[in-house]
């Protein structure tokens, strides 16, 4: 499977579908195959020159129909390999579909925040923060200080500005442990997650 995914003679996706079906059939481990399998699927994608600089949400189309893919995997142990291909073609398809509309409102999100602390003065710490909220828009100073490396008094400085600014609101509403959330990357999230919802339905 190793060599086969590391040719470069073939259509990408085709490739890629192929390699995916054969490590899921193979199995190799008790749990997490689904997710590994995915994330093999990512780094072909990247390695094979299909994108560069972002992560398709493959999966999104993958789970769409969850058993048309699952059908397709069984159709591949017998022998056919066309039903996943074609699963892997139209996942792309609804990838880079919704994945931009999705990349477009985040992108939209942070130009909001980025609005709303004009006027900070640019040695901040809350302008660190900020592209950070894409992929974890649910944060606290523990998670900051992981992160950006910064002291009890700078995080919480940092998410204070951010909270007075409008950029995150406070939800924890407690003394210690507090939580702060960027209410508009989660509403474009939860909007995506919708919409393959929707699509499910159909």
């Amino acid at each position: 499977m190793v060599a086969f995914a590391a040719r470069t003679d073939l259509p990408a996706i085709v490739q890629v579908a192929i390699a995916h079906a054969q490590f899921e059939t193979i199995h190799p481990f008790v749990d997490g195959n689904g997710r590994t399998g995915r994330a093999l699927s990512q780094a072909m994608l990247r390695n094979l020159g299909v994108v560069s600089n972002t992560t398709v949400p493959i999966s999104a189309g993958l789970l769409v129909n969850t058993e048309t893919y699952f059908e397709a995997l069984t159709a591949y142990r017998d022998g056919d390999a066309a039903p996943i291909i074609r699963r892997f073609a139209n996942a792309s398809r609804f990838a880079a579909a919704t994945g931009k509309r999705l990349v477009d409102a985040l992108v939209r999100d942070l130009a909001q925040s980025t609005e709303q602390l004009a006027g900070l003065r640019p040695q901040s710490r809350a302008w660190d923060v900020l592209p950070l909220l894409v992929g974890q828009p649910i944060v606290n100073a523990k998670y900051l200080k992981g992160v950006l490396g910064l002291n009890d008094m700078t995080a919480l400085r940092a998410l204070d500005t951010l909270s007075d600014r409008g950029v995150l609101v406070e939800r924890s509403g407690a003394r210690r442990n507090r939580v702060w959330e960027h209410r508009g990357i989660l509403s474009t999230l939860d909007e995506y997650a919708a919409t393959v919802r929707r699509s499910t339905a159909h």
